[in-house]
Parts: structure tokens; sequence; C-alpha cells
């Protein structure tokens, strides 16, 4: 199962070439095409490398990276709203540019809280779960989210905090804890929540757009568009016109209304059908990890924080949910996001690889200590 789930994952960044390729074109040819897909490219070999290194990494070396690993990303997200070093655009400061090469740290978090959460969570079920063992741990998403909602960058923020919860949830963390958790942070959350004029009108807009189609925000409109004008089986791979000029983003956060309009409602629930495939590989591929060890808790959370990440795209360019600037993993151009995902399949790979390593040199385990279900919540 492993090999399965690298190689639909390898089926998606096959997609992604060619859709980025594709979806670059504009009514005036020129290099600009050439320079989206050679990035991409590079992008796609270095993330390739970064994964490969990854799938050899031990989960014991990785509780012992998530504390200064944690300490990296809050630097980063610092630095990164420090003026005339971080990079904005159209009105966000989120990446960390040096020439060519641009960095965007809070993509980062995508792997580093996950960690940080299930080494808290494997260091408190040695001690034993306690009521004051709950500031030290929400204090990662304490120091990390306001920095990225301070960007601004809302999406994000509320997506690291999931993936944070979903690590905690599915690792045993007691609910009790997470209602304590929910009233202290509550609070101190509103503030960091109060949507803007421009968020504003896209959720208005989004509203809209179910009583009126002309009064949807634009990219909402073109992307609907661009789905429907697919048909059944597409225009064919670059033949799609709603990119030129028409689709925004048509390359990064919309490559899925590309794929809708080029290879039409046949290549849409295609992609869907592989990425049902990725999850249940991916958890497949953990089936032999104790359902309380680091491995299997990280491993799952990384599985299912990719294929959220795919829905929540979908989501967006259908109209589903209020839009948002949400790459689609593996398809969308975008380096750093390209490269988080790339290493997330590394460390599902390794933590999967570890269970077998276990299981073969040590025999099975006995039944006892092979849990069906995660630990007890009281």
């Amino acid at each position: 199962m492993r090999r399965l789930f690298v190689g639909l994952v390898c089926v998606l960044c096959g997609v992604g070439v060619q859709m980025v390729h594709s979806a670059s074109l504009t009514s005036m040819p020129s290099q600009a095409e050439t320079v989206f897909l050679s990035k991409h490219l590079t992008w796609l070999l270095l993330a390739a490398c970064c994964g490969l290194t990854a799938s050899r990494i031990t989960p014991a070396l990785l509780q012992q990276l998530a504390r200064p690993a944690l300490i990296g990303l809050v630097l980063l997200l610092a630095l990164v709203l420090v003026p005339g070093i971080g990079t904005r655009v159209n009105g966000a400061q989120r990446w960390l540019r040096c020439g060519d090469l641009s960095l965007q740290p809070s993509e980062l978090g995508r792997l580093i809280l996950p960690i940080v959460a299930v080494t808290i969570l494997t260091d408190l079920r040695r001690t034993g779960f306690r009521v004051r063992s709950v500031l030290c741990t929400i204090l990662p998403l304490v120091l990390v989210l306001p920095l990225v909602a301070r960007e601004p960058d809302l999406g994000a923020t509320v997506f690291l905090g999931v993936g944070y919860v979903i690590a905690l949830f599915i690792g045993g963390w007691p609910l009790k804890y997470f209602m304590v958790s929910f009233a202290v942070l509550v609070p101190a959350a509103a503030s960091l929540f109060i949507l803007k004029p421009y968020q504003i009108h896209r959720i208005t807009g989004f509203i809209a757009a179910w009583k009126d189609l002309s009064q949807a925000p634009w990219q909402v409109r073109q992307s609907l568009l661009s789905m429907g004008a697919g048909g059944l089986h597409g225009t064919g791979v670059g033949g799609g016109w709603q990119k030129l000029s028409y689709l925004p983003e048509a390359n990064t956060d919309f490559v899925f209304a590309v794929i809708g309009e080029e290879l039409g409602l046949a290549g849409t629930l295609t992609l869907t059908i592989v990425w049902i495939g990725v999850l249940l590989t991916g958890q497949a591929a953990l089936r032999h990890l104790r359902k309380d060890s680091f491995a299997w808790i990280l491993g799952s959370t990384l599985v299912i924080q990719l294929v959220l990440q795919a829905l929540a795209n979908v989501a967006v360019v259908t109209a589903m949910v209020p839009p948002k600037g949400v790459p689609h993993p593996f398809i969308s151009y975008g380096g750093t996001n390209l490269l988080v995902n790339l290493v997330a399949v590394g460390i599902v790979v390794a933590m999967a690889r570890a269970s077998e390593d276990a299981v073969d040199s040590q025999g099975p385990l006995p039944a006892t200590d092979l849990p069906d279900t995660v630990p007890s919540r009281d």
C-alpha cells in the first residue's frame, strides 16, 4: 500500500505539471509559459529530493526536532512581518524572498504544528493528562496563529488550527480539555477574526452567487463558467478559453476550474477518485502501527491534512464556500506548497516504514498492545 500511495501522489504531480503549463497559457503566447513550467519543474525536483530525504527520517528524530522547529517557525513568521524583509503582495505580507526564490513560512506550519502536537501528546501520555498541561498543549497555537493572522492570512490561520486540533483529536486528547481550551482561546481569537471589508464582501458575494450569478465575485463567476464550459469530456488539454485573461489565478488557486474546462466532468471525477485512493492507501500504509503511537497519529494527521486541503480547494472553485486562496496539493503552481506537501508524503512513508521495520525485526506485538481504537478520552 505504501508504494500505491506514493504512486497516486506521482499521478497527481504529473497532472500538476501538465495543468500548470496549460493554465499558464495566455492569449498572447510568450516565454512566460515556459518560465512558469521551468520554475514548477525546478521546485518539483527540489521537493522530490526533500520528500525522499524525509522518507528516511525516524519518529524519534522528529520528536527531537519538534521544539527547535517550532522556534524556527515563530522566528520566520515574525521576520515576515518586519518592514523591508517580508514581501507584500496584494496587501498581504506573507513571503520571504531571495532573488527569484520565495518562501511562505506559514506553509511550513502545516508540517511543524502536527509534529509538535503529537510530540506533546506522546510526552503527556507518559506523565498522564492533567488540567495544568492544557496551557502547554495549546501554547504553540498561541505563538503561531496570531502571527499568521497578522499577515493577514485568515485561511491559513484556520487551516493551521484545524490541523493541530486533528492531531490532538485522533491522538486521544481528552474531550474535556478541548472544552477548556475552547473557553480560553475564544476570547483571544475573537480579535483575530474580526472581518475586514474585503472579507465581508467575499462572504456577501458568495451568498449572492446562489441567488444571482451575475452578482457573484468575479473569480467565482469565472470559475463556475469554466467548470460548466467543459461539459462531460472537456475541450481538451490546452483548449480552454477561460484561462485566457478571464479566470484569475488560473495556474494556482483555480487550477481545478481549468481541469474542469479542459478535461470535463470525467477529468474532475477521476481526480476525485485519485484523492480518495490517496486517503485510503495512506491510511492502509499505516495499518501496522499502534493506534496510540507517535508514527500512526502523525502519519494519519498528515494524510487527512492533504485530503482536506484538496477538498477545500474544490469547495472554493465550485462556490461551496466563500472564495479564499487555497492551492490544490501537487497540482497548483507554487513552490513552498509543493515542497511542504511532498515532504508530508515522505514523512507518511517514513512512519509506515518505521512500523514495518519494527514488525519485521521484533515480530508481532501482543494483542493487548494493539488497541483497535484511539485511547479513552475519559
